[in-house]
């Protein structure tokens, strides 16, 4: 009898959709704002509210969608990768013309051109939340739920790739030396590479995984393992979660909510805070943040390992507490610092590593509390959680930093991450499981 083992190049594929969204996003938490303050001139607290946005919309779109999918009936080429697709090509298509009105209001400001920029970047990102939800709710449809730990390593790791890609080309054509001193930057170039980015990735997926043939092969296997679902059918078709796990469901529901508090006002507002405070460019903003995701590229996997023994929990916990550890170091080293040290690159890749033990435990410990045919419903209670804080934090964060101080931003972080750690200790349920030991190598040995 084999050990159930997890097809590493099937979830590197099926994470290629993630790659295309991780890409997208921090190229937008990263220019949007700049573009906002510096070509349209608004304050911080009116470019956190439109940066808040998509948080906003997030809330309907992603729960909408996910429980959508989950109810689509089979296509040829499965549930979610529609979804998929359709989003992926909107979002390329809306993504371009940012730059151009961004250009075109430079040149000769206009108030239609400002309502055009907002209006498009509107139906942007109503495009990434159609198929956000059904892209992340692949892996669990494709993979049995003791192995979901290391899958989502990869599935983050192929997003941590996606960012890569975008930092790395941004650093390479923004470097300081050619943006310091001009009054406006052209980032046309970084939209045309980054949708192209998408475009690939996307393809990628589509033309290598099957997800009818993946998705039925997992249904059969988890049919076999009752013992993986705690919820508990009701005999309407639908699931029904004991007590004990709901109450777990929502502690861990507000732990989401808490650490995306604090991590993303970091990462909306840190190009905005190193120009301001250190006096770089965005070419220094995006070396660094490119070590935070190198640093949880070289974790997700051996993060993955460890919560597969330790547990998912045990796992989270320490990655809260080393972040926010991190968080309040970053206020003490660039309180007096107007440039970015080695020391400070350190940190960063802590946050990473950190980062990378929070996010590849938390959303398999949600749908883990729930049945196979509802893994969409609770991946958009995942997003829903992490939504909402993300609505509150690039407003709340925006205005501490106006009216106290930039230097607000990492104690700010710090409290929120840290409160995350103490709402975690309340949860009971959805840590992983020992490894079956039977009738599982052959889901192992599908066809890819």
């Amino acid at each position: 009898m084999n050990e159930m083992k997890l097809n590493n190049k099937r979830t590197i594929l099926v994470g290629l959709a993630f790659l295309s969204i991780c890409s997208f996003w921090q190229m937008y938490d990263n220019l949007v704002p700049l573009i906002l303050r510096e070509t349209f001139h608004m304050d911080e607290s009116l470019t956190g509210v439109i940066m808040a946005a998509d948080n906003i919309l997030a809330l309907f779109l992603l729960p909408l969608f996910g429980s959508l999918s989950d109810k689509c009936r089979e296509t040829k080429v499965g549930r979610r990768t529609p979804f998929i697709l359709g989003g992926t090509a909107g979002a390329v298509i809306l993504m371009n013309l940012l730059p151009i009105l961004d250009n075109s209001f430079y040149a000769e400001a206009a108030p239609f051109k400002l309502a055009s920029f907002i209006a498009v970047l509107g139906l942007l990102l109503i495009a990434m939340g159609t198929y956000r939800s059904p892209a992340v709710a692949l892996m669990p449809d494709v993979t049995p739920k003791p192995l979901r730990s290391r899958a989502n390593a990869i599935i983050n790791l192929m997003g941590a790739v996606g960012g890569v890609l975008y930092l790395g080309v941004t650093a390479v054509l923004y470097p300081s030396s050619k943006t310091q001193g001009l009054d406006h930057v052209n980032y046309q170039p970084l939209f045309i590479i980054v949708s192209l980015i998408m475009a690939a990735a996307v393809a990628g997926m589509l033309l290598t995984i099957r997800e009818p043939k993946l998705a039925a092969a997992n249904r059969e296997l988890e049919k076999k393992h009752p013992e993986w679902n705690l919820a508990e059918d009701d005999g309407s078709g639908s699931e029904k979660l004991p007590g004990p796990v709901k109450k777990s469901l929502a502690f861990l529901l507000v732990s989401i909510a808490l650490w995306y508090a604090g991590y993303n006002g970091v990462t909306t507002w840190f190009s905005t805070y190193v120009s301001e405070v250190m006096g770089e460019g965005i070419g220094g903003t995006a070396t660094c943040l490119m070590v935070a995701t190198v640093g949880a590229i070289v974790s997700y996997i051996p993060i993955g390992i460890v919560a597969s023994r330790v547990g998912r929990k045990k796992t989270i916990l320490a990655g809260a507490a080393l972040l926010a550890a991190c968080f309040l170091a970053g206020f003490f080293l660039t309180r007096h610092s107007h440039t970015i040290t080695p020391v400070m690159y350190a940190a960063f890749a802590l946050v990473g590593l950190a980062w990378a033990a929070i996010n590849v435990n938390s959303l398999p410990m949600v749908v883990e509390m729930c049945r196979g045919s509802d893994v969409g419903k609770f991946t958009g209670y995942y997003y829903t959680a992490s939504m909402t804080a993300q609505v509150v934090t690039p407003i709340l964060a925006g205005t501490l930093m106006k009216h106290i101080r930039y230097q607000v931003l990492f104690p700010y972080a710090a409290f929120f991450v840290a409160m995350s750690f103490v709402t975690m200790c309340f949860v009971r349920h959805g840590d992983s499981k020992a490894a079956a030991k039977k009738g599982l190598s052959a889901f192992e040995d599908m066809d890819d």
